[in-house]
């Protein structure tokens, strides 16, 4: 995919972590990203005790892997920007053209002070268990795209690691996850020049979103009125 939308200015650059929120639901992206709304609820805590362990930077060598942590990530040409959980480093063996970690071919890069070509591969830490939408894949296929425009390669996969069943799951980018996440890009500098939050629509998942208290979905759904929800709550007051 050689789509691109920019280029775009430093100042001008969205979260990477806003597609993950925008897939799940504009709203909520609104709500943190325009409003500046966050709320803490059992499931963000365990996500930000999973990720505490990620978020220093490091770099670690595990043999033929080389591990960056809180690696800062940025797209001129999406509009993008964020810090990477992990980018693992996987040594290309240049004689039979495949990688010591058994990743399918693509192009690989030099790395300063390490000799041979390395092959990048970003790594997200989610909390609970892989989610039947693909919320997480498109976050991290944002963070491919940053590292494929920074360092002029091409990235085949990554990981995402849940920590319930402790086990790390393939992501292929492949041609159809690449596309829903250039639509949500889009979607994304769209809602940011709009600079308004979307009207609140309930559905299933909005049981599980921390912002559940400040959206009120079934309040302030499509049909409901704004107008006698607050006289409704003036009136059981003076009861």
């Amino acid at each position: 995919m050689e789509k691109t939308i920019g280029p775009f200015s430093e100042d001008d650059l969205l979260s990477i972590s806003g597609l993950q929120h925008l897939a799940f639901c504009e709203r909520q992206w609104a709500l943190i990203h325009i409003e500046g709304i966050w709320a803490e609820n059992r499931l963000t805590a365990e996500g930000l005790i999973l990720h505490g362990r990620t978020d220093q930077p490091d770099l670690e060598v595990r043999g033929n892997i080389r591990i960056a942590r809180a690696l800062r990530l940025k797209s001129i040409n999406y509009g993008l920007a964020g810090v990477a959980d992990v980018v693992e480093f996987h040594k290309w063996d240049e004689e039979s053209g495949t990688q010591t970690a058994t990743l399918s071919d693509s192009k690989a890069i030099h790395l300063e002070g390490a000799p041979g070509l390395w092959q990048p591969v970003p790594v997200e830490y989610k909390r609970g268990k892989p989610k039947p939408d693909i919320c997480d894949e498109v976050q991290l296929c944002g963070q491919a795209l940053c590292l494929e425009e920074m360092l002029g390669c091409s990235i085949p996969k990554g990981f995402l690691y849940y920590n319930l069943p402790r086990k790390r799951h393939d992501v292929i980018f492949d041609e159809n996850l690449r596309k829903s996440t250039f639509a949500l890009i889009v979607r994304l500098h769209e809602l940011n020049e709009l600079h308004k939050t979307p009207p609140a629509r309930y559905e299933k998942k909005c049981e599980s979103c921390s912002l559940k208290e400040y959206c009120l979905p079934k309040i302030f759904s499509k049909g409901k009125s704004i107008k006698a929800y607050i006289a409704k709550a003036l009136q059981d007051e003076l009861d």
